[in-house]
């Protein structure tokens, strides 16, 4: 009988710790050139140095995003100034030390990389001041959690749509949320974030960027697909298009998007 009960006990083991490899057969597709030219003029700054970001897409269970190297890169304005990007050590970063940014100017990005060439064109929008923050520590469904709102006044008789960033300066993933005035035109407005982690001595980055009506819309469609995880019967999400075209091959479209903003910035410490 003891035997019979051992037998047993071993063949379940060994049943239990059997482990059968399956390969999954994820489609694959030609990589894209993703485009992050996002030029920030921070309220108080020269807004000289710049950044433009260059990757290409990569399948899903590849460890990083391969850089896009030895592109050539440009953002001219209409002044006839022209604005050379370049590569350092071989990162896909782009920079820039003597961009000339100036409010309701028109820039136009071009990219030549791999013999093919990308355009864009985008206005630098201006952004009001951040007035003055307030905070709720007993916020949110629980009444545990802290609320932030950054408040500014909305320039009258305009349309403007905004882009707001919070950064904590704790390990969770920034915040980022769009706004647009069309209810609220020429009055005092909040950007606002709460957040259950928050705790009295942490900081949060604050800003709010001035942006057009299409990259409001792009952003506020790529929150929408990337904020809900959605269910099995649902739309699954599409490719969202920037304002970057290929000339060359049109078919070959990158991702990504072309912004310049004035961005005004407050760092804020929470309060007991």
């Amino acid at each position: 009988m003891k035997r019979r009960f051992l037998i047993l006990v071993v063949s379940l083991i060994s049943f239990l710790s059997c482990e059968d490899v399956i390969d999954v057969d994820v489609p694959t597709s030609e990589p894209r050139l993703v485009i992050d030219a996002s030029l920030n003029w921070f309220k108080g700054t020269t807004g000289n140095e710049q950044v433009i970001k260059l990757t290409l897409t990569a399948p899903y269970f590849n460890d990083g995003v391969p850089p896009a190297n030895n592109a050539q890169v440009t953002v001219s304005d209409e002044n006839g100034n022209v604005f050379q990007f370049i590569e350092e050590d071989n990162t896909g970063l782009y920079y820039n030390d003597s961009f000339i940014p100036e409010i309701n100017g028109i820039y136009n990005l071009n990219i030549v990389y791999q013999n093919e060439t990308y355009i864009a064109t985008e206005t630098l929008l201006g952004v009001p001041e951040i007035d003055f923050v307030e905070q709720n520590l007993e916020g949110g469904f629980t009444g545990e959690d802290t609320e932030i709102k950054a408040y500014f006044t909305d320039p009258v008789d305009e349309e403007n749509y905004y882009f707001f960033e919070f950064i904590p300066n704790i390990p969770i993933i920034p915040t980022l949320d769009t706004f647009k005035d069309e209810f609220v035109n020429g009055n005092q407005i909040f950007g606002f974030y709460v957040e259950e982690d928050l705790n009295p001595g942490d900081e949060v980055i604050i800003r709010n960027h001035g942006v057009s009506k299409r990259f409001y819309e792009f952003m506020y469609i790529l929150l929408q697909q990337t904020g809900e995880s959605g269910g099995p019967f649902e739309t699954q999400p599409a490719t969202v298009r920037g304002n970057c075209m290929n000339i060359t091959n049109p078919d070959n479209y990158p991702l990504g998007y072309f912004r310049l903003s004035e961005v005004s910035q407050v760092n804020y410490i929470v309060e007991p």
